[in-house]
């Protein structure tokens, strides 16, 4: 191979590498279908965009979109908005719909909307066509006691206005069940709510449930109401058994001192007469060295056995005994000393 062969292969090299290069970094293709579509995107902006790591199809192909849509938007409001973490394609998308309802929405209120985490697209078609929430079942007892069972169907349509800052879904149907909580516990009876079943949407109109939410509620209809159980018997018996209960404790207690009590006083009677019993047993004791000192006769002595077995046969006949018992040195076949009376 010739030297002249030989550099013509290596320049062909060189300017088909330079190409791909191109191709690569610079988006023609794009670029073509932007010209075509009659949006002016340069190629020095489309290699800002890759020295700004933007994908430039997320820009041009949206800024086609609504172009052809009649929007008036600019590369630099979508890149923005992409470099600011949105979603241009489906702002653009929003954008779209609400020029076609004849909504009014700004780019930047739907930027906002976008950058704030709720769906700008859904925002805007919920605006065209309510939404249906429907609520748990939300159990109230009536002053009769009668629970109450209810579950609505509520017709939200987004506030566009208000869809910043603005409360969700969860916060419609917790202020919704508020009202029918309410509604039915203001009712005399259970029946008057199975009645007018109307009367709960008119009440939860009537408080303004969607101040502050990023809805408008259209209308509330009760969807089911069923009769539960009677909670207020329920409470009366599980409050008269815990009375029960309370009075059993108390008598238990009162029992128990009782007892205490019982046992403090047998104590006492048994202390007391173990202190008798020792008493009598110093009385022989006592004698005995009354005897000693001449304190104590023994005529006296005798006269006190007669008087104790007198008590003992007196004692023996009212119980109705036969023999009756008598005390040392008496009983039956015993005759008194002569001369044993007792002494005035």
């Amino acid at each position: 191979m010739s030297p002249a062969t030989l550099s013509a292969l290596l320049l062909f090299v060189v300017i088909l590498i330079l190409v791909i290069f191109i191709l690569t970094f610079i988006p023609l293709g794009l670029w073509i279908s932007a010209l075509a579509a009659g949006v002016r995107v340069s190629i020095v902006t489309l290699i800002g965009m890759r020295l700004r790591r933007v994908p430039p199809q997320k820009i041009v192909n949206p800024l086609i979109k609504a172009d052809k849509a009649g929007l008036s938007l600019t590369v630099n409001q979508l890149e923005a908005h992409y470099l600011a973490g949105g979603n241009v394609d489906r702002v653009v998308d929003a954008l779209i719909a609400a020029e076609r309802a004849n909504i009014p929405l700004p780019f930047e209120r739907a930027a906002a909307i976008d950058l704030a985490g709720r769906n700008v697209l859904e925002a805007v078609q919920m605006s065209v066509n309510p939404k249906v929430i429907e609520t748990p079942v939300v159990a109230a007892v009536a002053k009769n006691g009668i629970e109450v069972k209810a579950k609505a169907r509520v017709t939200v349509r987004a506030n566009i206005d208000r869809l910043v800052g603005g409360a969700g879904e969860e916060t419609v149907i917790a202020r919704v069940g508020e009202g029918i909580v309410t509604t039915v516990g203001s009712a005399e009876t259970h029946k008057e709510v199975l009645e007018n079943p109307d009367s709960i949407s008119r009440t939860v109109l009537e408080k303004g449930l969607d101040s502050g939410t990023a809805f408008e509620i259209l209308s509330i209809d009760i969807a089911d109401v069923d009769v539960g159980r009677n909670i207020g018997a329920q409470l009366q018996t599980d409050q008269a058994e815990a009375d029960k209960r309370i009075a059993q404790a108390k008598a238990e207690e009162r029992r128990a001192m009782a007892v205490a009590r019982e046992q403090e006083m047998r104590a006492a009677v048994q202390e007391m007469r173990a202190k008798v019993v020792e008493a009598e047993a110093q009385v022989p004791l006592a004698m005995a060295q009354a005897l000693r000192e001449g304190k104590l006769g023994v005529m006296d002595y005798y006269n006190m056995k007669n008087l104790l077995a007198d008590t003992e046969m007196r004692e023996a006949i009212a119980h109705g005994d036969q023999e009756p018992q008598t005390a040392s040195g008496g009983g039956p076949g015993f005759t008194r000393p002569e001369g044993d009376n007792p002494r005035p």
